[in-house]
């Protein structure tokens, strides 16, 4: 992936990840188009980006999807990347819990709407000469966090849904790239801004930009804080890692 001179689509572009990225990838000379689910910070992210375009979606309407695929492909049909990131993240106590509606959500937000977009958008991508699907997942999608089991098994599965499309897309236009962040200090759950065991978003967004730069063609992007997470299995420590990452993550739930 070029980093400049695209036409990107970035879901969740309204806050944390998605606005770190859709700010960055701006700055570099792409045409920036950014989703959310709320108007007022979507306004805000396009007044202090002069040129940046923005549509309100749910990724959880299914319909929302099919007529945004359609409304951004015949306003931009320069349109070659796609990033799905918007997702949430929230603390399940199973045992406690009355009903599924917070796995439910997260499993409709984080696993089926990046499926839904990409089949929405795919046909339009396979046209063009050179085309990105990039899907977030985390460090989580390797070593869980406890707190939030839907969560991490919605990005396990992202991760495998990703590595299963690479390999389907294989001789097209369209390269498939995983962004796989560790624990960054932005409000996906509430406080993270200010968490001092979160990585500074505006750190990761650089190592991010600086990956891609240097490594046009890689298909996962990690940055070093969220290696031992992802290489937990491989390295034979993943006991270790899953133990400490839990215990380390205790003050969260409160």
């Amino acid at each position: 992936m070029n980093i400049t001179n695209n036409t990107i689509l970035i879901t969740g572009g309204n806050s944390g990840i998605g606005r770190g990225l859709a700010e960055a990838l701006h700055a570099r000379g792409n045409t920036v188009i950014i989703t959310g689910r709320r108007q007022a910070t979507l306004d805000e992210v396009v007044t202090a980006n002069p040129g940046m375009i923005a549509y309100p979606l749910d990724v959880q309407d299914p319909a929302g999807i099919t007529a945004l695929a359609s409304t951004v492909t015949r306003a931009h049909p320069e349109l070659n990347v796609l990033i799905n990131n918007a997702g949430i993240m929230k603390a399940e106590r199973v045992q406690h819990d009355a009903d599924t509606r917070v796995a439910e959500d997260t499993i409709s937000t984080n696993l089926l709407g990046p499926i839904r977009l990409i089949h929405a958008f795919l046909p339009h991508l396979l046209g063009r000469p050179n085309a990105t699907i990039i899907n977030t997942s985390s460090g989580l999608a390797t070593v869980p966090l406890a707190l939030t089991p839907t969560y991490s098994a919605t990005k396990a599965a992202i991760h495998a849904y990703t590595e299963a499309l690479r390999y389907q897309l294989r001789g097209t236009s369209v390269e498939v790239k995983e962004l796989t962040p560790p624990y960054v200090a932005t409000e996906l759950m509430a406080g993270g801004t200010h968490d001092p065991h979160a990585m500074p978003l505006a750190d990761f967004i650089q190592e991010v930009m600086a990956i891609l730069t240097d490594q046009p063609d890689v298909p996962e992007i990690c940055v070093d804080r969220v290696r031992p997470l992802r290489d937990a299995v491989a390295n034979g420590q993943y006991a270790t890692i899953f133990e400490g990452l839990n215990h380390a993550m205790q003050h969260l739930d409160s």
